[in-house]
């Protein structure tokens, strides 16, 4: 993999990621962009212990704009994007309108592909693994910024999702604190360990592969519908041996991962059956905090869900959800596991 890092017009960092050593990348870029203002800035919810980000500057933000005016489009044909060079592999930047920035932390967009109707599930293995050492690298790098305490890499698919440009592409969330989904996982493994002195990843682990909802599993890695999934269709996947974040995979992992994510992806998109639109997804890797005694303890994994639950239907978090955060699933993960079975490649 081949590094190259340059500035946009306005100071932004960008850096171009190719998997080949022979690529240059050295065009500029002539936009008349001023520097780059924000008000992020986080705030702490006294009564639930959580911070909120507020960035009132993300009004703004480019909003569904035609395939012709796409900012992650390479720049051709005379119009200028968000990358200068008119050709890329895989590409990041930091985002023109971060939801945190400064002190607050930081906020970065990948652009899978230069291929604009293109999606993660068509791209090759090779590229898949391009993505994932983009995702170890920013992990390893925002790791060592002052104050960040977890790197957060996830992909929001589609407009049900609340996706506002189409181009494929995902984005890196760098916290200046431990996120509360993180803080909740945390306790329970300390508490799990206090109770019985395993780790409480590898009995979950050990529990659901030998349950009915293992969708896939190889050598390597192993996704399944967890036991009490949130989402109508909601997969884990797991590298077979703990380590607690990317950088720590080993060579085994990394060269099986694209054809096991590649496969659950393209396994969503047949899930609601022929003449369906794309399945609108997250996926969302879940990284062991910096700077944690206790990291040794996480276990590296992802999530994928979608929130359509039927064939032109979507969950949608109502009172009980957005009110209580408590979740009601109305297909049972037993049932969501057959149909992922019953949806493999031939």
């Amino acid at each position: 993999m081949k590094k190259t890092s340059t500035r946009l017009a306005d100071g932004r960092e960008l850096v171009y990621y190719d998997s080949r050593d022979d690529v240059v990348r050295d065009a500029a870029d002539p936009r008349p962009l001023d520097p780059v203002a924000t008000t992020a800035e986080i705030r702490h919810d006294p009564l639930l212990g959580d911070d909120v980000a507020i960035a009132s500057h993300r009004q703004g933000r480019t909003y569904h704009p035609p395939a012709d005016a796409c900012p992650l489009c390479p720049s051709r044909d005379g119009r200028h994007s968000e990358i200068p060079g008119d050709d890329y592999d895989v590409v990041v930047f930091e985002n023109r309108f971060p939801s945190l920035a400064g002190d607050a932390g930081r906020c970065e967009v990948v652009c899978f592909t230069p291929d604009h109707d293109a999606s993660f599930a068509g791209l090759s293995e090779e590229r898949a693994g391009l993505v994932l050492d983009v995702w170890t690298d920013r992990t390893a790098e925002l790791a060592e910024l002052p104050g960040i305490r977890q790197v957060f890499c996830f992909e929001n698919r589609g407009a049900e999702i609340g996706v506002t440009l189409a181009h494929p592409h995902g984005q890196i969330y760098a916290y200046p604190f431990i996120t509360p989904r993180t803080a909740l996982m945390r306790r329970s493994v300390a508490a799990h360990r206090a109770a019985t002195g395993r780790n409480l990843f590898d009995d979950v682990l050990e529990r659901e592969r030998a349950a009915e909802r293992v969708v896939l599993r190889t050598g390597e890695w192993v996704a399944f519908v967890p036991y009490a999934a949130h989402w109508p269709y909601e997969v884990h996947l797991y590298p077979t041996r703990r380590v607690p974040d990317l950088r720590a995979l080993d060579d085994a992992a990394r060269a099986g991962f694209p054809a096991v994510y590649l496969e659950l992806l393209r396994r969503f998109d047949r899930i609601f059956g022929p003449g369906e639109p794309p399945t609108p997804y997250v996926a969302a890797w879940h990284q062991a905090p910096f700077h944690d005694p206790e990291r040794a303890d996480f276990a590296l994994h992802l999530e994928l869900f979608t929130i359509r639950r039927t064939s032109g239907k979507l969950k949608f978090l109502a009172g009980s959800e957005s009110g209580m955060s408590v979740f009601v699933n109305d297909v049972p993960p037993e049932a969501a596991a057959r149909r992922l079975r019953e949806v493999a490649s031939q």
